[in-house]
Order: C-alpha cells, then structure tokens, then sequence
C-alpha cells in the first residue's frame, strides 16, 4: 500500500508539483493540499503518514522567508502537528519548506515555537541559483538512512540560506550529530568559502535533522534530481543514471519508513 503524502502548498508555494511527483516515483501517494483545508478542518493531518514542505515564496517571503506560514503552522494548527509527529508522522521542508521547519522550531530540536537558529540572507547578497556538491551526514535520519558519507549534486534556488545560530547551539548540534548534510568542495570536504558553500552557512551546513530522526530540512533540491536528464552534464557523464537520480533516496527512504510506522 502507498502511504499518504500531504504536500502542503500556500501562496507563492511553486515546488508543490515536483516534490508530488518525487514521493508518487518513490511510491507514496501524494496529494496537493491547501494549508487553507488544514485550518478549516476540511483536510484532517492524521490521515497522512508524510507531511512535505515544498519548496517556493509562502506569502511572497514577507518579513522573512518562511516566517508567515511558520506563524501560521504554529498559531493554528499547533495541536494537530505535535500530534501528527508524536504518532510517528515524518516531516520533510525542502528550500522554503526547510525555513518553515526553521522557524517553527521544528528544527533542529524539534521543539515547537522554540526559535534556536535561522536562516539568513546568503553571504553573496544575492540569489544563488545553481548546482552544489554535498556530502551525506551519519546522523540518525531516516530520509539519508544508508546513504552517509556519500556526496550528490543538487541545486540551490535561494536568497535566504546562511545557516546561523549562537555557538553553543550549534555545538550542542554537532555533538548531536543533527546535520544532514553539508556543502562540499571538489576534495568531499565540508567547505567554508563561496561558491562552493553558495550561502555563508556556519560549519557548511545544508541540511539538518532533528534528534528522532523524523524530521529534515534542507536549503537544496532533491526533488530537481530524481530523473537521469536532470542533471545538466547527463549525457557526458560515465554513470549518468546514477548522478541524475541523486535525489530520490530521500523520497524512497520517506516512504521506506511510513510504510514501517
């Protein structure tokens, strides 16, 4: 049976349809929903098993990116999400979907309307748009499970991507091991300086997780890399349908795991 994916969408969401199709290739069974349906009561969280935050603009990145649907998700539907997660439901908020989860506080602590790091505006000044090299985390994340030390391309889309927090936080992520994945240079190393890290993140960080494993979020796009053509270079590469389906082991280990719960 494919698990139900809800793969929320809001204004100037435009990542939802993409995502939809990565979770239906993976073998979830997606549909699009309004977060409008969540709040009048005519879409129920509880029948999902996966809740995606895709990538986009929510509500033209107003105040900061991310930060009106975060408010929204927290003001809201508070009860009905510390549920959905409590009862075993998987997060995933991919580019804009991961300043969402940032700003909830979902990430990286899991701890709802607690905010402990940001997201942001890239070191550049400008929106970076492009592919970047990353490198795989071990940490306890069941969308990166098997698949740590490995590095992939995908592609940044964002203005918004510099990973900060105080020092303590992000020390007490380290020792956590809450990083999923970094930005790296052409040695596989974690890399500091532009471009290879195309935003300024502290300690290269790209993606995060939280301590149960559950929930991840991360600044480029799997969901852009899920078929052979593509990846730009495709055609001259020597393993082309490898490099250019990159990005589907986290959508075929979200389903992997619903089916599990």
């Amino acid at each position: 049976m494919r698990p139900p994916v809800i793969v929320l969408r809001t204004d100037g969401t435009n990542c939802d349809v993409e995502t939809a199709f990565a979770f239906e290739l993976a073998g979830g069974a997606p549909r699009l929903v309004h977060v409008n349906r969540l709040r009048s009561g005519k879409e129920k969280l509880n029948r999902y098993k996966i809740l995606a935050i895709p990538g986009g603009f929510s509500y033209g990145d107003d105040v900061h990116s991310g930060k009106i649907l975060a408010v929204e998700l927290i003001s809201f539907l508070r009860e009905e999400i510390s549920g959905f997660i409590a009862g075993g439901g998987l997060v995933l908020g991919i580019c804009n979907g991961f300043q969402v989860l940032i700003r909830t506080g979902l990430l990286p602590f899991g701890e709802l309307g607690r905010i402990r790091t940001t997201l942001m505006v890239n070191d550049s000044a400008r929106f970076e748009c492009r592919w970047v090299r990353l490198r795989v985390e071990q940490s306890a994340c069941v969308f990166t499970r098997g698949r740590a030390g490995e590095v992939v391309e995908f592609q940044v889309a964002h203005g918004e991507g510099r990973f900060f927090t105080e020092n303590a936080t992000l020390e007490e992520i380290e020792a956590r091991r809450l990083v999923a994945f970094r930005y790296v240079g052409p040695d596989d190393r974690p890399a500091q300086d532009y471009p290879e890290n195309p935003n300024g993140s502290l300690n290269a960080v790209a993606g995060l997780t939280d301590p149960s494993g559950r929930i991840m979020g991360l600044m480029p796009h799997p969901e852009r890399n899920i078929l052979a053509h593509h990846h730009p270079n495709w055609r001259r590469l020597r393993d082309p349908l490898s490099v250019g389906t990159a990005g589907r082991f986290i959508f075929e280990n979200a389903v992997a795991a619903a089916k599990e719960a």
